[in-house]
């Protein structure tokens, strides 16, 4: 297996026995050592070593868990910015409070973007703790939901197969990557996105590891593949470049090596320990 992957730690007790119980729930957040996460910038906010800051319960709308006798909440904060360019606080934040800060992220935006029933377009109303919606109307109830995408690695004779966005900084590049489609299983997507946007088929698809990634609701699911294409054909539209690179590129790209043939994916994404990985298998 990879080495520890970002956002996937254990986190906290998510308590679901209490979720079905509001009487409890609210019992907790008037508990005078009951706390809730700080937001800033449409994130939570870390402080100087990079762990969340919190405060006492004023808006209780997110039940994330209990941390020992501790019970956790978080406001249904309000988004905004540019989530690339906050991408730079995951480089701050401590890993072991990146679980939490993961599902605080994604159930927030979830409930900002699903105020509406979709069964009926009635008003739905926050339940379980704020781990479901319920409509009033129609009686439906719906949970966040979670996308997979699959994140991928074509190896052939000791080199892997890695692209670029244009929305990448300058010379990086990663693995690629693509949403799982309705009726398709993993290796198939693996299979499929390869195709499409490296003109490369892949066999002998294998899981590595998963990483939830709370931009906003994604689990990558990442593997390694085997091909005995050559040539390359980028979908333009989904890349600006792909190429080869070979096992010693891509040890110098890991070690940050500024002479190194391309910059290696940021180490709080799963594409970081992909490569890692693939080095070390």
């Amino acid at each position: 297996m990879p080495p520890e992957i970002f956002f996937a730690g254990p986190g906290i007790d998510r308590a679901d026995a209490l979720r079905g119980e509001p009487g409890r729930i609210e019992a907790l957040a008037r508990s005078p050592d009951a706390r809730q996460l700080m937001w800033a910038d449409g994130l939570p906010a870390l402080d100087g070593e990079g762990r969340l800051c919190w405060e006492p319960v004023t808006e209780p709308a997110l039940f994330l868990g209990l941390d020992g006798e501790q019970a956790c909440f978080s406001p249904v904060a309000a988004g905004g910015g540019d989530l690339r360019a906050q991408f730079g606080t995951l480089g701050h934040l401590s890993p072991s409070e990146a679980p939490l800060f993961a599902a605080a992220v994604s159930l927030a935006t979830w409930h900002r973007r699903h105020g509406y029933c979709a069964n009926c377009g009635s008003v739905s109303a926050i339940v379980r703790g704020g781990w479901s919606r319920q409509c009033g109307a129609c009686g439906a109830e719906h949970y966040p939901r979670v996308d997979p995408v699959v994140i991928m690695l074509a190896e052939k004779d000791g080199r892997v197969l890695l692209g670029r966005q244009p929305r990448f900084p300058s010379g990086r590049y990663s693995a690629l990557a693509g949403f799982v489609e309705v009726g398709e299983s993993i290796e198939a997507a693996v299979a499929r996105e390869m195709l499409e946007e490296a003109g490369v088929r892949v066999t002998d698809v294998r899981y590595v590891a998963s990483q939830p990634w709370p931009f906003p609701s994604s689990l990558m699911i990442a593997c390694l593949s085997t091909t005995a294409d050559e040539a390359i054909t980028i979908d333009t539209t989904e890349l600006e470049d792909a190429r080869w690179f070979s096992r010693a590129d891509v040890e110098a790209a890991m070690a940050g090596d500024p002479e190194a043939a391309f910059v290696a994916p940021p180490p709080f994404a799963i594409a970081h320990s992909l490569l890692a990985h693939w080095l070390a298998a």
